[in-house]
């Protein structure tokens, strides 16, 4: 596995809807998912796009627990899971929207206000090219729509209503 270089806006990759994925066997297209999941933990983040590694393929990795953030500090966290996530389309929002503060591993040291859908249903296939359906909500809801903004072309600055330069702490990188 190899370390990406994750872009920033100033590579016009990030700016373009991304090409879907044709086909999931293909070694080339394992090996990115391997390099991309080693990346995003390296960063660390929670989600990372192909796009934001140069690959204009509709493709994302996240890795998160769910829940984790309705626990309290003192709590010991749950389990982490992997989502691979190929040709991903959002089939279902909630109309209840949430403002959130968003980084990303694009745009190192800034964050932003965010409004997003409170959860959303997503379509996808797995590294293994079976389908599957993921219902979502809360953070991770967030983080779906983030990454799928990026196979967009889409960055959360272009979302936010107010961004401003982070402190380390400050907000999760996605």
């Amino acid at each position: 596995m190899t370390l990406r270089t994750i872009i920033t806006p100033d590579n016009p990759v990030l700016r373009k809807k991304a090409h879907a994925v044709k086909d999931v066997a293909d070694a080339a297209l394992q090996r990115l998912i391997d390099d991309m999941i080693e990346t995003m933990r390296a960063a660390p983040g929670v989600g990372l796009a192909a796009p934001q590694v140069a690959v204009s393929q509709r493709l994302a990795v996240i890795e998160y627990a769910p829940g984790s953030e309705d626990l309290p500090e003192d709590a010991e966290p749950p389990a982490l899971k992997l989502f691979v996530l190929i040709n991903p389309e959002i089939t279902q929002r909630s109309e209840a929207l949430v403002d959130g503060a968003e980084g990303c591993l694009s745009i190192p040291g800034y964050a932003g206000n965010v409004l997003r859908h409170q959860a959303v249903t997503v379509r996808a296939l797995n590294r293994k090219g079976r389908p599957v359906k993921i219902k979502a909500t809360g953070w991770l809801a967030r983080i779906f729509q983030h990454e799928i903004d990026h196979l967009d072309g889409v960055l959360f600055i272009d979302r936010a209503s107010k961004v401003w330069k982070a402190k380390d702490s400050e907000v999760l990188a996605e």
